[in-house]
């Protein structure tokens, strides 16, 4: 069934008001999920989003013969006496987050075959890393007709010297997981240092993993010598969305004559927060708060530069820039990560924005534009809530259809944003 939002719009006046919390952090959810397979006992996660990327871990998680169980935000995952290593295909081509899977499957059951992942379509995203990573840790690699098979040695993996030319959160994630219950000890070099992938590192090391430097570049672990983790009745919970949050203080921003986003970690969100201030954005940051209220003053254009954490978010970029065309002035702004991430420029143009794609990793936006309805396709997870954010700020009703792209990453949105104040509702496509 294809869904998509009805949007009336506020024609650029500020009038959203009241509190929105933020959900369970998604990359870490997919993440957390994905390393139970590392596990020889039952593993419970609190605060876990009802998105749809989550729902589909899940049903990996049962296609490879683990019970799962949902409770609201509570996930309860069974590892099975033994898993079944062909992760399903089905769901492997529609979501990226499967590779992280091949990790810990790779070291708790011997080996793992996969398809190569899909998901958003953000230019390109080779897995060669993956590969490298998993060679350097004694793997096997067989490949044919892109579909993956990957075997580790009787003995088991053993750990290795790892210098990723590339800063990947994703490989950082599959290779320490995979390391974790290897012989000896691994170094990961030039990693992600991502919020995410330090709460990964405590929950790992609170069942068992040896694990440091996670936060840093450089990340250390001493395998377990293939003795699985044990989780010895804890419970873990999913640290907060800093992308969601980010999402609605820039939603907030632009629309908010009061709005708190709350449940939130805004020590995460400094890259943003900063731009927003240097904007002319009022904003009081608490201890798990941010709070966005209307300013008397006109909004500033800043330019933008996406980078690694904590640089500023390539996943906030889209929404940053309907931000930027409600500024005076001219800014640009320079993804440094993906190419093929402004495909949402000529789309935002039809309802009135500004907005000139230089190259495949820079453009201009000029602003103050003022926005009107439209009726536009979400591309992606994040370019989707771009679109909301612009039919908010637009005159009159907009249309957002493949709702389910925003479903992947923004639980229950339309009721959520009805809280503050916004008219929106989903309904059927014809």
């Amino acid at each position: 069934m294809r869904e998509k939002f009805l949007v009336e719009g506020l024609g650029g006046k500020k009038t959203l008001r009241g509190e929105i919390p933020v959900r369970g952090a998604k990359n870490a959810a997919l993440k957390f999920l994905a390393a139970s397979a590392l596990f020889e006992d039952v593993i419970v996660f609190e605060n876990v989003p009802d998105i749809e990327d989550v729902r589909r871990m899940k049903e990996l998680l049962r296609a490879a013969g683990a019970e799962v169980v949902t409770d609201g935000e509570r996930v309860t995952v069974t590892p099975p006496e033994t898993w079944n290593t062909a992760l399903d295909q089905t769901i492997a081509k529609r979501m990226r987050a499967s590779i992280v899977m091949t990790g810990p499957m790779l070291a708790r059951a011997g080996e793992v075959s996969f398809p190569f992942p899909g998901g958003c379509v953000l230019g390109e995203r080779p897995i060669d890393l993956f590969i490298m990573g998993f060679t350097a840790l004694g793997a096997t690699v067989i490949e044919e007709n892109d579909f993956f098979t990957v075997k580790a040695p009787e003995a088991g993996l053993h750990g290795a010297k790892i210098f990723l030319p590339i800063v990947s959160v994703g490989a950082t994630e599959t290779l320490m997981f995979a390391a974790a219950l290897a012989h000896g000890e691994t170094i990961l070099e030039n990693v992600a240092m991502e919020p995410e992938i330090i709460a990964e590192a405590e929950f790992l090391n609170a069942c068992g993993a040896h694990i440091e430097g996670a936060g840093t570049s450089t990340i250390r672990i001493v395998g377990t010598g293939g003795v699985p983790l044990s989780a010895n009745s804890q419970t873990f919970t999913i640290i907060p969305d800093r992308l969601e949050a980010g999402s609605f203080v820039i939603l907030a921003a632009l629309a908010a004559d009061d709005v708190t986003v709350t449940r939130c970690e805004p020590a995460h969100l400094g890259a943003l927060t900063t731009l927003l201030q240097r904007a002319g954005v009022n904003l009081e940051i608490g201890k798990d708060s941010i709070r966005v209220r209307a300013g008397e003053t006109p909004l500033t254009s800043v330019c933008v530069r996406t980078h690694e954490y904590p640089g500023f978010p390539t996943d906030l970029q889209a929404p940053m820039a309907v931000f930027l065309t409600q500024c005076e002035g001219d800014a640009t702004i320079l993804e440094t990560i993906y190419d093929g991430r402004f495909r949402y420029a000529e789309d935002l143009a039809r309802t009135g924005a500004d907005m000139t794609v230089m190259n495949p990793h820079q453009v201009l936006v000029r602003g103050p534009r003022k926005l009107t309805r439209a009726n536009l396709e979400s591309p992606d997870i994040r370019a989707g809530l771009a679109y909301l954010i612009a039919a908010i700020v637009a005159e009159g009703t907009s249309g957002i259809d493949n709702a389910y792209l925003i479903d992947r990453g923004y639980a229950h949105i339309e009721d959520r944003l009805s809280t503050l104040g916004l008219t929106i509702r989903r309904e059927e496509v014809v």
